[in-house]
């Protein structure tokens, strides 16, 4: 990601090089206030603490990329008239390395933190931002989440500091379970997921949707792996080919994802895939012309969502021959922007009440940022990998394949209750 001002971003090749101990660049300062534009000049330092480094580096490294790129958009029109700055570190997918990072970035000024890969590294960030915003009055700290879906991260763990814009497990899982209930074909399901918190939610809601929706589909096989550990996946495809899986349900991303869908391809596992993460880095050149028809996302979005979004997806893939699929990045400028506006600051705790219940406008439709858990509500779709064509152009990794939607669910279909209690400061 780039600014057209040179923000303190780095460059491509120096993402993965990035520590905690990033220097960052002195804030602008502002400029006079236009006419509508209640904060114009104002600078707003984000950080986005997340992998650019390891098996899951090229994700995050990609990602950082897709916030640099819309900074500078969303820097020209937002309604607040702020200039958006964002850098990266590397946290090496680590709790501890994330609240090293954090003390950093805090020390260094930064009010706006952003993280998504890995939702043990959100709640540590959760527990350790909670703990400043309240030892620490005025220099409060808004914790802007983009990909991390643990279910309990707006129920037990939610916090008024901490916003979600990806669609959580829960909602996914409804979604694809709501889909998969009408496929007939399916009756003989394997959980395979990473061994972290993320990956047990989406076997634990699988199941329990599963049983509601269509109690004959039998369950014959779970599995949790290391996360971003294993090299091959060919023992786990013998173990689904030999369970006589028809279908495997995964929330797997990155390395993990990608060599499992080569693996299967190798191992000539015909089943299909219902997925979270199919368009992220690695997994379209795994998949290549394989799993045509067979291999299924759901997610809040996909590579064929037209408009403005296709003009600027191919912008972007032209300039860092890359591909951007990260959506809530967009989100969460749109609505800082909105926000912003209507709290005439930048002062987080003033945002953050702008937020909550922020309905808004987005590239992807109407969405509103629930007051009650600070989840997003939005609509999500169910894709399938298939060849690209004149209706669907964009092909990920130049594999001459895409994502087609087959089924869009409407923000009322996979939104879920909550058990949050949320704590406001007084």
């Amino acid at each position: 990601m780039r600014f057209s001002r040179r923000l303190f971003g780095v460059s491509v090749a120096a993402a993965a090089a990035l520590t905690s101990g990033l220097a960052f660049a002195q804030a602008k300062p502002a400029a006079a206030p236009a006419a509508g534009k209640p904060l114009q000049g104002q600078v707003v330092k984000m950080v986005r603490i997340d992998a650019l480094s390891g098996l899951l580096g090229p994700v995050g490294s990609s990602q950082l990329k897709g916030y640099q790129f819309f900074a500078e958009k969303y820097s020209a029109i937002n309604p607040a008239g702020v200039k958006f700055e964002i850098t990266g570190i590397d946290n090496k997918l680590s709790p501890t390395e994330s609240l090293n990072a954090l003390k950093s970035a805090i020390d260094q000024g930064v009010r706006y933190i952003v993280q998504g890969n890995g939702s043990s590294v959100a709640l540590a960030l959760i527990d350790a931002i909670n703990k400043h915003n309240e030892r620490n009055p005025g220099k409060e700290v808004i914790y802007l989440n983009d990909s991390a879906v643990d279910p309990d991260l707006t129920n037990s763990k939610c916090s008024f500091w901490h916003f979600r814009y990806d669609a959580d497990t829960s909602m996914k899982i409804e979604a694809m379970t709501t889909f998969m209930k009408d496929q007939a074909d399916i009756k003989k399901v394997y959980l395979f997921n990473q061994n972290y918190s993320h990956g047990a939610q989406v076997a634990k809601y699988a199941k329990e949707n599963l049983a509601r929706k269509r109690p004959d589909i039998q369950i014959v096989g779970e599995e949790l792996h290391p996360l971003a550990q294993v090299r091959d996946f060919a023992p786990y495809i013998a173990k689904i080919k030999a369970s006589g899986a028809d279908t495997v349900i995964t929330g797997n991303w990155g390395s993990d994802l990608s060599l499992l869908v080569k693996a299967a391809n190798d191992g000539g596992y015909t089943g299909k895939f219902y997925t979270y993460y199919t368009g992220v880095t690695g997994t379209p050149t795994a998949l290549g012309t394989n799993g045509a028809g067979r291999v299924f996302q759901v997610a809040y979005s996909h590579y064929n969502m037209g408009g403005q979004l296709d003009a600027w997806m191919k912008e972007f893939n032209q300039k860092y021959n890359d591909d951007f699929y990260t959506l809530s990045t967009i989100r969460i400028f749109e609505s800082l922007g909105e926000a912003m506006a209507i709290a005439k600051s930048t002062d987080p705790v003033k945002v953050a009440k702008a937020l909550e219940g922020l309905k808004f406008k987005s590239v992807s439709g109407d969405l509103e940022m629930r007051k009650t858990d600070h989840q997003l509500q939005q609509p999500l779709f169910v894709t399938v990998w298939q060849k690209a064509d004149a209706k669907y152009p964009y092909s990920p990794e130049k594999t001459g394949m895409t994502l087609v939607p087959v089924k869009e669910f409407p923000n009322y279909v996979s939104s879920t209750p909550t058990s949050c209690q949320m704590q406001r400061p007084s």
